[in-house]
């Protein structure tokens, strides 16, 4: 069981990993440096570490908003990306990368709470 919860971990953190790179370097087209990599890594370090522990302390309804909202934030990313073209499409995809996901981790911790609560009370 932990096997599993370390892979989808594992999986999704790569995936955000690789869906950075490919939207810095390719859609825009700009040379990535260390230090870009290293950035990349550890948000897509801190999104599988997220999605692990979400699973590992069976909260499996914040884990689908947390993933929806993820979705979501890199759905506005390369939207940003590829719709922006005056030169402010990178920093707007990115902060709107950022606070989307943040968001639905938010969301996705209320929601949870709440279904809690409400399981406690019957």
């Amino acid at each position: 069981m932990l096997n599993r919860l370390w892979k989808i971990g594992f999986f999704s953190g790569l995936t955000s990993f690789v869906l950075l790179i490919v939207g810095v370097r390719t859609i825009l087209g700009q040379t990535l440096i260390f230090k870009n990599y290293l950035t990349f890594g550890v948000f897509g370090l801190t999104i599988g570490i997220f999605s692990f522990l979400l699973l590992f302390y069976n909260l499996k309804i914040a884990f689908r908003i947390f993933m929806v909202g993820v979705v979501l934030a890199f759905a506005e990313f390369f939207r940003s990306l590829i719709v922006n073209t005056n030169g402010m499409g990178d920093v707007l995809g990115i902060l709107s990368l950022f606070i989307i996901s943040s968001f639905g981790l938010g969301l996705a911790f209320i929601v949870q709470f709440i279904v809690i609560l409400m399981r406690k009370d019957k």
